[in-house]
């Protein structure tokens, strides 16, 4: 049964994306954007580093955001990919895959316009398939799942499940128990409660599920 630890401060992955949503402000995204070893940026994020001394690694996309001076500044690091079947974040995560990273923790990508926010968190069921990859917000962690799992929590967390794909779940140490039930829209599954510091979930459908930081 796989587990998944909340993020901190000092959380790791081989690389870390930033997509073109609201910047991290919570300490835990912000501190794993200063201290990645590797970063992406989705090719309109660029412009949200101007204020840091952050620099990228790498900025992929289909490029239509990014201005003369910062397609000069970094033309070494530029990776245009003018696919429009795929969206820059998925630019950004295939091209992790390509370079042998799977281990990706996505920053920036809810926020600002609501079609992408909910574009980018169905997205990570897709991405599951060839990576461990977790999307961090300001407010907590979004992580899809798709077979029995093991979540660090705490009593009280706010926990919410989003049911991508129907399949049957069962819940332990939620506040509201969920046993062999199907949840055939969105909001069937959201505004649950941890009861201690860890929760399960046994299901064989396709969910993305949200824990708020403490």
């Amino acid at each position: 049964m796989k587990y998944f630890e909340m993020p901190t401060a000092l959380s790791e992955a081989d690389a870390v994306i930033l997509a073109n949503g609201d910047f991290p402000k919570h300490e835990v995204p912000l501190s794993i954007l200063r201290n990645s070893n590797y970063l992406v940026c989705c090719d309109g994020a660029i412009n949200k580093l101007k204020h840091t001394n952050i620099e990228p690694q790498a900025i992929v996309g289909d490029c239509d955001s990014l201005g003369v001076e910062s397609k000069e500044r970094y033309a070494k690091i530029l990776f245009r990919n003018p696919d429009q079947e795929t969206n820059d974040l998925t630019k950004a995560v295939n091209y992790c895959l390509e370079k042998g990273m799977s281990n990706l923790i996505i920053l920036g990508a809810t926020g600002q316009r609501e079609d992408h926010t909910l574009g980018n968190i169905s997205l990570l069921l897709e991405y599951m398939n060839e990576a461990t990859v977790q999307m961090i917000t300001d407010f907590g962690i979004f992580t899809p799942v798709d077979s029995d799992s093991r979540f660090e929590s705490f009593a009280g967390q706010q926990v919410s499940i989003f049911t991508v794909a129907e399949g049957e779940i069962t819940t332990h140490n939620l506040k509201y128990p969920v046993h062999k039930r199907t949840f055939t829209n969105w909001w069937q599954g959201t505004l649950n409660e941890a009861e201690s510091d860890e929760f399960s979930i046994e299901t064989n459908g396709k969910l993305v599920l949200f824990r708020i930081f403490k």
